[in-house]
């Protein structure tokens, strides 16, 4: 019965990952377990601007250097199904998490004169940033297509997000269908236990008035940061108590 609601929990409801890189700082550090809601997509929620979401490599963002288990075939697949119900941490996962910056529609651009990010034309305050990091440090400009995302980290300079993939399938933007939830607490450690707000910055912009997309302009795109995939956590489960007909529970 732990092993059915842990892969229930896993598959529709929530997921736990462990951040293992710097490029949602200070926001998010590395090592902290975060709870990703997969339950509203099912109703038809779509991603927000500000909203962190955690989402599927959309191809070619992540370096695919596993290497190969030196498990025996008992121990192997005890892994294989403990890792499927979300009980042990997957060495295989190909997720990312940033921030949803533009929705399908939006024009995204930086710098503007004072070396903000616009959104829709409108400068956008980024609280959230990283301390001393720019908005970016390469301009570029880009309008959103339908259907897709334009993610950042919230460490800049490190983050390896749309900017560096606009020469992708794509053209940096991730698909919704990829989406797989929208990081809404860190749950451990204890101490930084809290909710991840949407910025009111981000949140309170209108939408774009001409629709569609066209291809993203960019100058002086620097190396690719190295991007390390997330790691599904430990999920929890609480104990289940078996209570015997006409005795109390120990």
């Amino acid at each position: 019965m732990a092993l059915l609601v842990a892969l229930v929990m896993k598959t529709f409801l929530i997921q736990v990952f462990v951040i293992p890189s710097g490029s949602m700082e200070q926001t998010i550090q590395v090592g902290d377990r975060v709870l990703v809601d997969k339950l509203t997509p099912w109703f038809g929620s779509e991603p927000q601007r500000g909203d962190v979401v955690v989402f599927k490599d959309p191809g070619g963002w992540l370096e695919n250097d596993h290497k190969p288990s030196d498990d025996g075939p008992v121990l192997g697949a005890a892994k294989h199904v403990l890792t499927f119900v979300g009980l042990l941490p997957s060495d295989n996962e190909q997720d990312l998490i940033k921030r949803v910056i533009g929705v399908g529609g939006d024009t995204v651009e930086c710098c503007d004169p004072q070396g903000r990010l616009s959104v829709n034309g409108r400068a956008v305050a980024e609280p959230y940033l990283a301390s001393g990091n720019p908005p970016s440090r390469q301009p570029f400009k880009v309008t959103v297509p339908k259907g897709r995302l334009w993610v950042m980290g919230d460490h800049r300079d490190v983050s390896a997000d749309s900017r560096f993939h606009m020469g992708n399938p794509g053209q940096g933007t991730i698909p919704l269908s990829g989406v797989v939830g929208r990081a809404f607490v860190i749950a451990w450690p204890l101490d930084r236990f809290h909710q991840l707000d949407e910025p009111s910055s981000l949140s309170s912009l209108a939408g774009a008035s001409p629709p569609g997309g066209t291809a993203p302009k960019s100058m002086g795109v620097g190396p690719v940061p190295m991007q390390p995939p997330l790691v599904m956590g430990l999920l929890g489960i609480l104990p289940l108590v078996i209570r015997r007909p006409g005795r109390p529970p120990e």
